[in-house]
């Protein structure tokens, strides 16, 4: 694994001649999911089934989507019956605002409302071996599909601030996000193509990892690695960044689970 001083010292080598000025967004005719930056071994990985990781999640969420839980003892599915069907499109608009509270919740929050509210059970822990799997499971229903996130314009001004903070810099090496996703994406960072940051494929399979997780734990990685202080995972600020990511990959098919490096 790459240290942190590794990847502290390549940033700054690579970003030292970034201008200080507000990057400027990707053209949508340029877009390019993760995906074609990698290598064809691991493309291979993700197109095969029987071979990407991140399948067994989804094996293992399509199992609790049909296990009965909490006080009511009812499963997603009794209510939800067959998620081909009644999942098809669903993770492909999350974030999504709720009405009831106010602001967006992204799908591992949605998933545990239904379970506090229609199940009367326990919450999920975030990044719990459950909680992901069943979000691969929803997710995979949409693969193939065109992300809508955003289209809801009560979600206009999350969005907005969602922006902000992927353009603002922070932390000790006094970096935003878009200075290495906007600015920098054709450029390799300790070795590593940087990507556009287009999160088609969340909950995904990381090699680093050996694990899947979500969008959520790699936002904190790069917020950590710019030397920052991490958002804890579910805190507005990270729900609003995830929007504003998923927004702008509007039109881009979704890939759950994917696979990267």
């Amino acid at each position: 694994m790459r240290s942190i001083g590794t990847i502290a010292v390549a940033m700054l080598l690579n970003v030292a001649c970034v201008p200080l000025i507000l990057a400027a967004e990707i053209p949508s005719d340029q877009r390019r999911s993760g995906f074609s930056f990698m290598a064809p071994d691991s493309q291979a990985i993700q197109k095969d089934d029987t071979a990407n990781p991140g399948m067994l999640w989804v094996l293992d969420g399509e199992a609790l989507w049909k296990s009965k839980a909490g006080a009511t003892a009812q499963s997603c599915a009794d209510c939800h019956n067959d998620a081909s069907s009644s999942m098809r499109g669903v993770a492909a608009r999350y974030p999504a605002f709720d009405a009831k509270l106010g602001h967006p919740v992204n799908l591992e929050q949605r998933i545990n409302l239904c379970r506090a509210e229609h199940q009367q059970a326990t919450p999920l822990a975030y990044e719990s071996r459950d909680l992901l799997a069943l979000t691969a499971f929803i997710a995979q229903q949409s693969r193939g599909m065109p992300i809508e996130t955003g289209a809801d314009p009560q979600l206009a001004p999350f969005v907005a601030k969602g922006r902000e903070l992927f353009m603002r810099r922070q932390g000790q090496l006094n970096l935003s996000c878009a200075n290495c996703h906007d600015d920098n994406w054709d450029k390799r960072l300790a070795g590593s193509a940087v990507t556009q940051a287009h999160p088609t494929g969340y909950p995904l399979y990381r090699l680093e990892w050996q694990s899947l997780g979500s969008l959520q734990r790699r936002l904190r990685a790069c917020i950590f690695g710019i030397r920052a202080q991490p958002y804890d995972i579910g805190a507005p600020e990270l729900v609003e960044l995830e929007l504003y990511l998923m927004s702008r990959a509007r039109g881009m098919p979704v890939e759950t689970p994917a696979v990267r490096p």
